[in-house]
């Protein structure tokens, strides 16, 4: 009943309730266009994309983009591109002078970075949308494709994927902007979500039909329960550093004592978030790819083991990967030179550590300190489907066990709920997390 009432009082919050209606409508967009198939493709004949995408790395690309890949829809390849296009303008912050300076410019900075980002993504999608169409034409028979002209064909799909990718992008700067929640975020944890019920229900009926029955289904609702909440407490989890913020005289005629507060920096156990395992997942395709280069009897091992994602040399290499991306990813997005210079500038300091070098050097320690288990957590949690496929569960379902999707799943509702929270709290209701009844205005 208490949380019956609490979503009564996020209804009652007339700009709340029009931000969840606009963010449910992109998303039902969103959704809708992952159905329609590219014009000039017989849909009937895509049994064989299906296959295809059945496991394997174009398995995890085609949950990421929610059936959209294997469907050879408008939306084909999903908001990736820009996903791609903004995790190469991230790393390049690090070493153009030009993109740091935008980066320390505020506001204007940031719409500049946003104008760069939007160019890359639809230099991106002129690449991967040529890419995509040859893999149809090598994987589809060809009276799938009922276009006479080749070229035509070609041209109009990549014009077609290229602005289903930008239209995308556009919903999700919308969602941000006017919803609730991290539009590019949501529109992948929606595609995500949206394999979840067919997942579980292949699972279902395997353990029916052949072994287990109704208890196996359970135990495996039980481990992917305890799992979910392992991610919750890896994104939520966060080391607190006391800082102190000296005191000052103030008053005209006779002086008074102010400021002294104490408050903690909060660094978190997983700050790079899922980054480390996409950038890994995206090196992972690399082995195989030279591997198909050479007709040897080693090669053609090495790409049948980076090739099955649930297989054990990919996992190994794989969960290294995130190990070391883990450490990259948090040198440069958590920079405790700025914190330090940041802390000194503001009056504040660390108990018992001295301002400036000396608290940098405190602050990059607790950093490598907390990384070490947050990245050994983060990389057991990123190969954890692979184990769960072991014990018998259907691939599509062990995807929703652990890695990208789970962590995905897991933050973007977590950010969400949080925003919603705050405007709830702004209009002097009780929380959303922990519900409630309606708090009494403050005059």
């Amino acid at each position: 009943m208490k949380f019956i009432e609490t979503i009564k009082s996020v209804w009652k919050i007339e700009e709340l309730r029009n931000r969840i209606l606009l963010t449910l409508g992109f998303l039902l967009v969103y959704r809708f266009g992952a159905q329609i198939v590219l014009p000039g493709i017989d849909a009937e004949q895509l049994a064989n994309l299906a296959t295809q995408t059945d496991g394997g790395l174009l398995g995890l690309l085609n949950a990421f983009t929610g059936g959209a890949f294997s469907n050879a829809s408008i939306f084909a390849l999903g908001i990736m591109p820009y996903i791609s296009a903004s995790i190469v303008v991230q790393l390049m912050g690090i070493a153009v002078p030009y993109l740091q300076k935008l980066q320390k410019d505020g506001e204007s900075g940031r719409k500049k970075l946003d104008q760069i980002t939007r160019w890359l993504t639809i230099a991106i999608t002129l690449v991967q949308g040529p890419g995509y169409i040859i893999n149809l034409f090598h994987t589809l028979p060809e009276s799938a494709f009922m276009m006479q002209s080749q070229t035509m064909f070609i041209t109009s799909a990549v014009v077609i994927l290229t602005t289903g990718c930008i239209f995308a992008m556009w919903m999700g700067e919308r969602i941000t902007e006017n919803g609730v929640g991290n539009g590019i975020s949501l529109l992948i944890m929606v595609g995500i979500i949206a394999r979840l019920p067919a997942s579980f229900i292949q699972e279902f009926s395997s353990r029916f039909n052949e072994s287990g029955g109704l208890i196996m289904v359970l135990i495996e609702l039980a481990i992917w329960f305890i799992i979910t909440l392992a991610s919750v407490y890896l994104v939520m989890a966060i080391r607190k550093i006391p800082v102190q913020y000296a005191r000052r005289s103030a008053g005209g005629g006779y002086e008074r004592s102010v400021g002294g507060a104490r408050q903690f920096i909060p660094l978190k156990l997983n700050a790079s978030g899922v980054m480390p395992i996409i950038f890994a997942q995206a090196i992972m395709f690399v082995p195989a790819a030279l591997a198909g280069l050479s007709d040897s009897d080693w090669a053609l091992s090495m790409k049948t083991a980076f090739e099955n994602l649930f297989g054990f040399w990919y996992n190994l290499v794989f969960g290294l990967l995130v190990i070391i991306f883990t450490y990259f990813y948090t040198a440069v997005t958590v920079p405790t030179n700025k914190m330090a210079d940041d802390l000194k500038r503001s009056g504040g300091f660390i108990p018992g550590i001295r301002p400036g070098t000396d608290t940098d050097n405190f602050l990059d320690k607790i950093m490598s300190q907390i990384t070490f288990p947050g990245s050994i957590f983060l990389a057991l949690i990123s190969i954890f489907p692979a184990i769960v496929v072991n014990i018998g569960v259907q691939d599509g379902w062990a995807l929703f066990y652990g890695g990208t999707s789970l962590l995905i799943m897991v933050g973007v509702a977590i950010d969400t709920m949080q925003q919603v929270d705050s405007y709830l709290l702004n209009r002097h209701y009780d929380s959303l997390i922990k519900t409630g009844k309606n708090r009494k205005a403050v005059a």
